[in-house]
């Protein structure tokens, strides 16, 4: 059993099934490498946490446009969609900010390569979206 810090905020059923829905969404316009969608689920600036080689760690912001180009580069091109199996593990700080942490297994073209990332997300408006991104290894292009 996994304990979750007490942050105070006791998620309702709808607060997990809308936060799992807009994962099933954003995977899907992964999946499919549809990075202008995959945008429009995104508060920019973005922020981007990680490490690079030497092992420091690493923070930038990036606009729409620097999203969307390295998106498109790190997910290529090609007409097989991606497919993505993946544990969430939510918290929720309170109804519109959430701690998302992921592991998650790619598979491209018969190829598969382990995840593990967490995300920031707030929920605006009633919709979700994702403001942080966290994940090892990005440091060097940040």
């Amino acid at each position: 059993m996994t304990l979750l810090p007490d942050t105070g905020y006791a998620p309702t059923a709808e607060d997990r099934a809308s936060l799992d829905a807009w994962f099933a969404e954003y995977d899907a316009a992964s999946g499919k490498r549809d990075v202008q969608r995959m945008a429009d689920m995104a508060v920019f600036p973005l922020n981007l946490v990680s490490d690079d080689a030497a092992g420091n760690g690493r923070s930038a912001q990036w606009d729409r446009d620097r999203f969307t180009a390295t998106m498109t580069q790190v997910l290529g091109e090609g007409s097989r969609d991606i497919t993505f199996e993946s544990t969430r593990t939510p918290v929720f700080l309170s109804s519109s900010m959430a701690v998302v942490f992921t592991d998650s297994t790619m598979t491209v073209d018969g190829r598969s390569q382990q995840l593990r990332y967490a995300d920031i997300l707030l929920r605006r408006d009633g919709k979700w979206a994702f403001q942080t991104m966290i994940q090892e290894g990005w440091g060097d292009s940040l």
